[in-house]
C-alpha cells in the first residue's frame, strides 16, 4: 500500500470516526437506545468503518512503503 493511500484511509478512517460518534449521539439513537438499549445501526457502522479504515491506514503507514 502507498503513502498516499494510507494517508487517505486514515482520514477517511478519522472522518467515520467523528461521524459515527455523532450518529451516536443523535435523537434517533437516543430513541432506538431506548428501546432496543443500543444505538442505531448507521452509527454502530460508522464507527466500527472508521476504527477499520483508520487502522489500515496506520498499518499502512507503519510498514514504511513508500
Amino acid at each position: 500500500m502507498n503513502k498516499g493511500t494510507s494517508i487517505a484511509l486514515l482520514a477517511a478512517g478519522v472522518v467515520l470516526l467523528i461521524w459515527g460518534v455523532n450518529a451516536a449521539n443523535s435523537f434517533s439513537s437516543d430513541v432506538s437506545r431506548f428501546f432496543s438499549g443500543s444505538p442505531t445501526n448507521k452509527a454502530i457502522w460508522l464507527v466500527v468503518g472508521g476504527i477499520v479504515a483508520a487502522v489500515a491506514g496506520l498499518f499502512g503507514l507503519a510498514r514504511g512503503k513508500t
